[in-house]
């Protein structure tokens, strides 16, 4: 392999798209409510989400070779410290420089937004961090699906749509919820794919607590959930929000597949396949919002 996608494989651009989702549907319903979009903003917020993002994939990817978690036996993807591709040291400097290029790009926002976002910005890059490092390591516990609710969903959503707008509200944060939930079902079908391995080096995660039988029922509750959500609150925009129950046969579709599955390579097809249904519903989603007749809450720009 060219030195070029052993670096493209080592991000995970499979899964990229749980932090750029979010930057779009904040924008989008920013204006919605008060028709503010700042194109400028919109990079910024992007390449910031994203360097975090990336930065976090490549400590895992260090981190868990050290710790003993990514060996030979995994059933997942190939990661680049395990096969040797790139040093551990390697992987770390370029997480420490995507870290840096989104604390870089946080000075703007910081700018834009005020002591909230230098707040939320320092929290996020430190939470990448401890993803995976400092002594008592978040994907290492059972809170690995709560930490990418909160950051993928609530943080990023609702930051995103308060750069924009300058301004926060419930329904915001609910949707956020929606796109959250199922970027979590996806790292949780990562912890349930990997549980052996994990338990072998200490890397107790919520299926470990939960068991797998119970995991099962978690994904479906983490599938579903925005589909009923979109029921509560399409009368707040109209019947367009209801657009991503298009994607609803595809999320039926893949909690029965995971019933059906062994514990084999065959998780990582439904992990990439969750991460597609999270991004077409989100897409859909954005679109619904587009199409709803426009707030006149807020000034045009």
């Amino acid at each position: 392999m060219t030195r070029f996608h052993i670096w493209w494989l080592a991000i995970r651009p499979k899964t990229l798209s749980i932090s750029i989702t979010p930057v779009l549907l904040g924008s989008v319903l920013s204006w919605h409510s008060h028709q503010q979009f700042s194109l400028l903003s919109f990079s910024v917020i992007l390449l910031a989400a994203v360097a975090i993002q990336i930065g976090t994939n490549l400590y895992n990817d260090a981190a868990d070779y050290e710790k003993g978690a990514d060996t030979e036996t995994r059933l997942g993807p190939q990661r680049a410290a395990q096969q040797g591709w790139l040093s551990a040291a390697q992987i770390k400097k370029a997480a420490f420089i995507s870290f840096v290029m989104a604390f870089i790009a946080g000075i703007y926002l910081v700018y834009l937004g005020g002591v909230a976002i230098i707040f939320l910005g320092l929290l996020s890059i430190l939470c990448g961090y401890a993803y995976t490092g400092g002594p008592k390591p978040i994907a290492y516990s059972p809170f690995g699906e709560l930490f990418v609710l909160l950051f993928f969903g609530f943080a990023a959503v609702g930051g995103t749509y308060y750069l924009q707008s300058q301004s926060i509200n419930t329904a915001t944060l609910l949707l956020a919820s929606s796109i959250g939930s199922l970027a979590a079902a996806i790292l949780l079908i990562n912890n349930y794919r990997d549980l052996e391995g994990d338990e072998q080096v200490s890397k107790l995660t919520l299926v470990h607590y939960s068991g797998r039988a119970a995991a099962r029922k978690i994904y479906t509750a983490m599938l579903i959930y925005p589909y009923i959500l979109l029921g509560c609150l399409w009368p707040e925009y109209s019947l367009w929000l209801l657009l991503p129950l298009f994607s609803l046969p595809a999320a039926i579709a893949l909690i029965f597949y995971l019933y059906s599955l062994e514990i084999s390579a065959e998780l990582n097809k439904l992990l990439a396949r969750t991460a597609l249904l999270q991004l077409v519903y989100t897409l859909l989603l954005s679109l619904g919002i587009w199409l709803s007749p426009l707030s006149d809450s807020g000034p045009a720009l």
